[in-house]
């Protein structure tokens, strides 16, 4: 079942440049004069004012710290908190219909010292390089430090799996990050419905409860970060629903070693070897083992903008590194819509796929490492399917046209 962009019918949906402008107008002179009168808010990030410091513009690649405004006073930052209205017990508020935050810092008292009022932005095609992962059914959970764009992805996941798919989506909203502020979703996460979250500390109970009450096929969550929402992630991929998350980290090792959060790669547990077994592999007699099956099957690191790793089987990359082996993920870049193409070429499939078949099979034989011919963007992720399927590492190495897929042999 397809949708056109169109048909969402939502009441009252606003360009990104107007939405952008509707966070700028609650904040105080001269911050607010000086960004409408500027050529540059398609790169504004964040804006922070704090008691008694210099307001704080940034953008996209720049910070100003405007000096000449005067430091930030308390009437101005009562105009903001009187803006946004009510915070909430994470300290965070919005602007109805938009995917704006504005986060407070208090003093012991409860007083606010502080806010960082961050633009929030709907961006259709940041999921393009991995659409093929996301529309396959897996579980999948973006791993990346923050501002870097995880809940973005999220959000244009949403879209593409209930407008595109046509699937059952249930956004778990906890921080109105996703769906934006107000009872009515903003129009970037298209059909999915959204459940709101009294609290931070229900989370974990609102994602058991979308699965209960609401027959989900596809359940989206942002930011999972403690030991009971990890088991609620196991039980709703033990149901059969399709889970994708978001979860703190800069590396899949990071999340290795995160004790709350390992249960979602399966869990790490020391066990004891037997001398065979021991001699046997070559290794001391106390290991590190995988307990349990991942619950996320694919880990998607998001390394910068538009650069991704993936993890396709999430099972395989943690046994090696377990084993000491070089887990070798395959990079993707996001590209520009001048560089998309409205069809994929598959011309030159059989030929791709016999050629990558044979290099599969030298790699095994000589372990060594060998890169297929230059192929298109479709054809390379067809090639690493099937290097995945053999069980070696591959990544796509050079630049257009000759970009190409390279094989790395099994660690010894």
């Amino acid at each position: 079942m397809n949708y056109k962009e169109n048909e969402i019918g939502r009441e009252g949906i606003l360009d990104s440049a107007a939405e952008v402008r509707l966070l700028v107008e609650i904040l105080p002179d001269p911050v607010r004069s000086y960004l409408l009168k500027s050529d540059r808010l398609a790169d504004l990030n964040e804006v922070v004012l704090d008691l008694g410091y210099f307001p704080e513009i940034r953008w996209v690649a720049e910070l100003e710290r405007k000096i000449d405004f005067g430091v930030v006073t308390q009437v101005q930052l009562d105009r903001v908190i009187s803006a946004v209205g009510r915070f909430t017990s994470d300290n965070r508020a919005g602007i109805e219909r938009t995917l704006h935050r504005v986060s407070a810092i208090r003093n012991r008292d409860g007083k606010i010292l502080g806010v960082t009022c961050r633009v929030g932005r709907s961006i259709v095609g940041t999921i393009s390089h991995i659409r093929d992962i996301v529309s396959s059914g897996k579980n999948i959970l973006f791993l990346g430090p923050p501002g870097i764009g995880k809940t973005t992805k999220l959000r244009e996941t949403a879209r593409v799996l209930s407008v595109d798919m046509g699937r059952r989506v249930i956004v778990v909203d906890t921080s109105n990050e996703i769906g934006g502020d107000g009872d009515i979703p903003h129009s970037g996460i298209g059909y999915a419905r959204r459940m709101q979250v009294g609290s931070p500390e229900r989370q974990h109970q609102v994602m058991i409860e979308a699965v209960e009450n609401h027959m989900p096929q596809v359940v989206i969550v942002d930011e999972i970060g403690t030991e009971a929402e990890a088991v609620a992630a196991r039980t709703i991929a033990e149901r059969g629903v399709q889970l994708v998350a978001t979860a703190h980290g800069y590396t899949f090792e990071n999340l290795i070693k995160n004790p709350m959060l390992s249960d979602l790669i399966g869990g790490i547990q020391s066990v004891i070897l037997g001398d065979d077994e021991a001699k046997l592999r070559g290794t001391q007699k106390t290991v590190l083992e995988r307990r349990n099956a991942p619950t996320f099957d694919v880990i998607i690191e998001i390394r910068e903008k538009e650069w991704v790793a993936v993890y396709r089987d999430t099972r395989v990359a943690v046994d090696s590194f377990l084993k000491g082996e070089r887990v070798i993920p395959d990079l993707r870049r996001q590209e520009s819509q001048n560089e998309q193409s409205s069809t994929v070429d598959l011309d030159g499939l059989d030929e791709a796929v016999d050629a990558v078949g044979e290099d599969i099979r030298l790699v095994l034989k000589d372990h060594e490492i060998r890169e297929c011919e230059p192929q298109s963007e479709a054809l390379r992720r067809i090639q690493h399917d099937h290097v995945s399927a053999a069980g070696l590492n591959s990544v796509d190495v050079g630049s257009a046209p000759y970009r190409r897929v390279r094989i790395f042999p099994k660690a010894r």
